[in-house]
C-alpha cells in the first residue's frame, strides 16, 4: 500500500507540473475568478434596494412606537362630546363617530408602517421614500467600482514586476472576506464597507487574470477567442447573480446566497494554490510601457471609452430599474432580479459568438454596431409596462454590450503589441479602469438623475451618449504602429497559421515550427 500511495502521489505531482503549463487550465481559473467576482457584483442587485427599504421602514416603526400615546379623554370631556353628538344628530348630520373611534395620525402611520416590511417591494405606500432610496443604493453600488478604479493604477504595474499569480490569489482572499461580510452585515455602513472591499479584490483578479491570458495566448486570433471565453465567466456571473439572489432572498433569506458564493471562492482558491503556485514571485522579464504613456495613446483611450460607456448603460439600470419596477409595476422581490435575466443570457451569447467573429468581421465594426444597439435598446426600456415588456430591450442591451466587450478587450492587447512593449498588466489595468468608471459613474450619477428628472429621461440620456460615441470606434479600423512591431506581428501570425495547418494532418519542415507548441494545447 505504501508503494501504491507513493506512486499515486508521484503521478499527481507529475500531472500538476504538466497542467501548470496548460493554457486551458489557466483559462479555466480566470473564468472561475471572473464568475465569482461578477456573481457577487450582481447578486446584491435585487437584494439591496428591498433590504435597505425594509431597514428604513423598520426604523420608522421603531420611532413611531417610541412616541407618547394619546391620553384617555376625561369623563367631563366625554359628556361634552355626548352632548355635541345629540345636538348634531338633531340637526340632521351623522355624527356617530366617537372619540374612541377616531384613529390618530400617529397611530395610523405606525399601523401602516408595521405592515410594510412584509410586502416592501409590492406597491410601496411611500413613493417619496422609495425615490430617496435611489441615491443610497446608487452610492453603495458605485463604491465597489470607485475603489477598484483607485486601485487599478497600482495593480497594473505591480503585475508587471512580480507576475500574475500572486495578485490573482490576493484577489481571491479579499473576495472571500467581502462575501462573508455581505452575509452577516445588517447596516448600511457595513454593506458599504463590504462592497468597497470587493473593489480591491476585483481589481487584483481582473487585471492579473486578463494579463495572464494575454501573455499565454500570443496569437491575436487565439487571444480574442480565449478572452471571449473568459468574459463568458463574467457573463455567467451576471447571468446567474440577479435571479439567484432574488430567489434566495425571497425564500431563504439574505445570508444564504453569500454563503454559497463563499464556498465557490474557496474552490477557486484551492485551484489556484494547486496550479498557479501564488507564493512564487516571477521577476520582470522586460520593462513594460509606463501607465501614463499608455493612457496618452488615443487609440487605447477610444477602446477604453467604448468599454466605459457601453457598460455604463447596464450600470445605470442596476440600481434604478428595480426601484422603478417597484414604483410602476408593483413588482415582487423575485421579479427584481429576474428582470435582468434576458440581458445576462444575451451577454453570454454575445461574448461567445463575437469572441470568434469579431476578429473576422473587424473589431472596430463590431464595436460601432454594439454601441448603437446599446443606445437604442436602453431608450426602449422605460416603454415597458410589465416585466414581460422588459424582455426584448434588456436582451438587446446585454447582447450589444457583449459585442463591445468581446471586441475591445482583445484589441487592448493588440494595440500594446502593435504600438508598445508587449507587457499587458498596465493596459488591462486601463481596460479595468474604464469598466470601473462605467460602474462607478453609472449608479452614482444615475441614482441622482432618476430622483430629479425620472427614470425614462435617465435612459434617454445614456442612450444618446452611446449612439454619439459609436463613430469614434471607426478610428480603430487601421491603427498605425511601429514598423518593426508590425513586421514581428506578421511573422508571428504566419508562424501560428502554419502550425495550425500542420496539426490538421499535413507535414511542415519550415524553420518556424516550434516542436513544443503542442504541449500547450
Amino acid at each position: 500500500m505504501g508503494k501504491l500511495d507513493a506512486f499515486r502521489q508521484f503521478n499527481l505531482l507529475k500531472w500538476l507540473r504538466e497542467e501548470r503549463q496548460s493554457r486551458k487550465l489557466i483559462l479555466f481559473i480566470v473564468f472561475v475568478a471572473l464568475l465569482l467576482d461578477n456573481m457577487l457584483l450582481t447578486v446584491v442587485v435585487p437584494i439591496i434596494p428591498s433590504y435597505l427599504y425594509s431597514l428604513d421602514v423598520s426604523k420608522d416603526v421603531d420611532l413611531n412606537n417610541t412616541l407618547p400615546q394619546q391620553p384617555t379623554p376625561p369623563a367631563a370631556f366625554d359628556r361634552i362630546v355626548s352632548l355635541y353628538d345629540n345636538t348634531v344628530r338633531l340637526s340632521g348630520y351623522n355624527a356617530s363617530a366617537r372619540w374612541t373611534d377616531v384613529v390618530t395620525p400617529t397611530s395610523a402611520a405606525a399601523a401602516a408602517a408595521t405592515q410594510l416590511p412584509q410586502n416592501a417591494s409590492d406597491c410601496p405606500s411611500s413613493t417619496s421614500k422609495l425615490n430617496k432610496e435611489n441615491v443610497k443604493v446608487g452610492l453603495l453600488f458605485a463604491s465597489k467600482a470607485t475603489v477598484q478604479l483607485l486601485t487599478n493604477p497600482f495593480i497594473g504595474p505591480l503585475t508587471n514586476r512580480i507576475g500574475y499569480q500572486l495578485p490573482i490569489f490576493i484577489g481571491f482572499c479579499i473576495m472571500f472576506a467581502s462575501t462573508i461580510m455581505f452575509a452577516f452585515s445588517s447596516s448600511y455602513a457595513l454593506l458599504f464597507l463590504a462592497r468597497s472591499l470587493q473593489g480591491v479584490g476585483s481589481s487584483c483578479s481582473s487585471v492579473a487574470g486578463m494579463g495572464m491570458l494575454a501573455s499565454v495566448y500570443t496569437d491575436d486570433e487565439e487571444r480574442g477567442h480565449a478572452i471571449g471565453i473568459a468574459l463568458g465567466g463574467l457573463a455567467m456571473g451576471v447571468l446567474v447573480g440577479p435571479p439567484f439572489g432574488s430567489v434566495m432572498y425571497e425564500f431563504v433569506g439574505k445570508t444564504a446566497p453569500f454563503l454559497i458564493l463563499a464556498c465557490l471562492a474557496l474552490f477557486d482558491g484551492a485551484l489556484q494554490l494547486l496550479i498557479l503556485q501564488p507564493t512564487k514571485v516571477e521577476p520582470e522579464s522586460q520593462k513594460g510601457t509606463p501607465l501614463l504613456t499608455l493612457m496618452r495613446d488615443p487609440y487605447i483611450v477610444i477602446a477604453a471609452g467604448a468599454i466605459c460607456f457601453g457598460n455604463m448603460a447596464i450600470a445605470m439600470l442596476e440600481p434604478t430599474l428595480p426601484i422603478w419596477m417597484m414604483e410602476t409595476m408593483c413588482a415582487r422581490k423575485w421579479q427584481l432580479g429576474v428582470a435582468f435575466l434576458p440581458a445576462s443570457i444575451s451577454y453570454l451569447i454575445g461574448t461567445y459568438i463575437f469572441g470568434k467573429l469579431a476578429h473576422k468581421m473587424g473589431r472596430w465594426l463590431c464595436a460601432v454596431i454594439g454601441m448603437v444597439l446599446v443606445g437604442i435598446c436602453v431608450i426602449g426600456v422605460p416603454f415597458a409596462r410589465s416585466i414581460y415588456g422588459l424582455i426584448l430591450p434588456n436582451f438587446g442591451v446585454g447582447f450589444a454590450i457583449g459585442m463591445v466587450d468581446s471586441s475591445m478587450m482583445p484589441i487592448m492587447g493588440y494595440l500594446v503589441d502593435l504600438r508598445h512593449v508587449s507587457v499587458y498588466g498596465s493596459v488591462y489595468a486601463i481596460a479595468d479602469v474604464a469598466f470601473c468608471m462605467g460602474f462607478a459613474l453609472g449608479p452614482s450619477i444615475g441614482g441622482s438623475i432618476a430622483e430629479s428628472i425620472g427614470f425614462p429621461w435617465l435612459m434617454t440620456i445614456i442612450g444618446i451618449v452611446d449612439v454619439l460615441f459609436a463613430p469614434l470606434c471607426l478610428f480603430l479600423r487601421n491603427p498605425p504602429g511601429q514598423e518593426e512591431k508590425i513586421a514581428i506581428l506578421m511573422d508571428t501570425n504566419c508562424s501560428m497559421k502554419t502550425r495550425s495547418y500542420s496539426t490538421q494532418g499535413n507535414s511542415y519542415q519550415g524553420e518556424d515550427m516550434d516542436p513544443d507548441y503542442d504541449e500547450y494545447d
